[in-house]
């Protein structure tokens, strides 16, 4: 897994790696522009790479961005320079997918939340769901573990109320579509979609345009 970020205006030319969640007990190791953080398993679970364009050069992007074979060739090179540990791996899997509730039931522990099962082509994610509009049958965005929201949150397995969850169905809203509806709810795609299908943000928005118009 690898995540990376850029956002110049708010962290002067950092460029931030996430290759695993959070741990309580981790530290960091720093060797002039880099940063390793590492977990109490020793393992490194991201980098932080200040003056980043002295490597890569100028990036035009804020937010989310994927760094291709070479970039991270590049980066790899600069930690290895750097005495610190650890190597990253390109990740080029799409982490917004189409996905298709094949089950959907109760939460035993809430009158609101349900345990959905949702083909993503690959595989079949358990997650819970809260959304008002939520249904069995229904052709979904699912945000699969890994991946990085337009509003920079990171979705990671969990779990809701006790009962595991893998990924996240998307809202039009938490996607940042364009003419997103302000009101609760999943984005519904029409089931031309198929389970595992990377989403296409500007046919996202088309849909949404063609739902609301």
């Amino acid at each position: 897994m690898l995540i990376t970020s850029y956002n110049n205006t708010a962290l002067d030319d950092t460029l931030i790696a996430v290759m695993a969640q959070d741990t309580p007990d981790q530290t960091a190791q720093q060797s002039g522009d880099i940063t390793a953080i590492i977990n109490g398993d020793d393992q490194v679970i991201g980098y932080n790479f200040f003056r980043v364009s002295q490597w890569l050069g100028d990036l035009n992007v804020s937010g989310g961005i994927q760094l291709n074979a070479n970039q991270v060739a590049t980066l790899n090179h600069a930690i290895e320079e750097a005495g610190l540990p650890g190597q990253m791996t390109v990740d080029d899997t799409p982490k917004f997918v189409i996905g298709k509730i094949v089950s959907f039931d109760a939460h035993p522990d809430s009158d609101h939340l349900h345990v959905a099962k949702v083909d993503v082509g690959s595989e079949t994610l358990q997650i819970v769901v809260g959304a008002p509009n939520a249904d069995l049958g229904q052709t979904v965005v699912v945000a699969l573990p890994g991946a990085m929201m337009p509003d920079g949150k990171i979705i990671w397995p969990g779990a809701l109320r006790g009962v595991p969850s893998s990924g996240m169905m998307a809202s039009a809203r938490e996607l940042q579509l364009k003419g997103a509806p302000q009101r609760r709810g999943i984005l519904l795609m029409p089931d031309t979609f198929k389970p595992g299908e990377p989403f296409d943000f500007a046919k996202g928005e088309a849909v949404v345009a063609a739902q609301e118009a």
